[in-house]
């Protein structure tokens, strides 16, 4: 779930941004609905120069009964502590990670690298996968495969990659550069950008070799229902948690 200003927004190609819903009701529904794990992501809070929703975090803690993974601004130690401690499972780094690296060794080593999710923004040109910072307006000359390898040797425990050629379209995945990049590292790798039917997740976890999937705009305008989708999974020979 991106936020913005306090509600749920999405947009197609990280543009075109458009309000759809509640941050608490939207989770409640999704964790009722059996979805494993939830990205609270503020996408501007770096752009903006500001700390991610503390308060709203806290709310979220309190509403929904699933972990949660929370990004948008976080830069330091005591951002990463008072988001846990407001009740977040996870927190996801991007800009910050990618303007000064070691930070992912600091925070890894603080708090487990279990918690720590790196999230690559990336876009395709010309056939090469670049790393894009301050929620996908700034390209940087890092290649995402070798970014990706890099947050691992550091201390990442996740990879949270967003292909931007494929966000929102519905299209599918990027399953290529997905599969590249789980094939080359050793920690678990979510899927991000692209969902629009059931069988694109069946792909991104068979071709795209992901361990996890994550989709928005499908769920939000409920054109996709979880337990409908774990069935399918299910029947793909997907271990899915049902």
């Amino acid at each position: 779930m991106d936020i913005q200003d306090g509600k749920i927004v999405k947009g197609i190609n990280f543009l075109a941004i458009k309000e759809v819903g509640d941050p608490m009701e939207q989770g409640a529904y999704y964790a009722q609905q059996g979805a494993d794990e939830l990205i609270y992501l503020d996408i501007t809070a770096t752009n903006e120069n500001r700390k991610v929703f503390l308060s709203l975090v806290r709310e979220i803690a309190e509403t929904i009964n699933i972990p949660f993974t929370v990004g948008g601004g976080i830069s330091t130690i005591d951002d990463v502590s008072a988001l846990l401690d407001a009740g977040a499972d996870k927190v996801s780094i991007n800009s910050a990670a990618i303007k000064n690296p070691a930070l992912i060794t600091t925070l890894a080593k603080r708090f487990g690298s279990q918690c720590i999710v790196v999230a690559l923004d990336i876009k395709n040109e010309q056939g090469n996968w670049f790393v894009y910072s301050n929620g996908g307006k700034t390209k940087t000359s890092m290649e995402a495969l070798s970014w990706a390898k890099e947050a691992e040797e550091l201390g990442a425990g996740e990879i949270l990659l967003t292909s931007m050629n494929n966000d929102g379209t519905k299209t599918g995945f990027a399953n290529e550069i997905t599969r590249t990049i789980s094939q080359s590292l050793h920690i678990p790798i979510i899927a991000s950008g692209g969902a629009g039917t059931m069988q694109h997740f069946v792909d991104t976890f068979t071709t795209g070799k992901a361990d996890a999937a994550l989709a928005a705009s499908v769920f939000h305008y409920k054109e996709i229902e979880i337990p409908a989708l774990k069935e399918f999974l299910a029947i793909n020979n997907i271990s899915v948690r049902i």
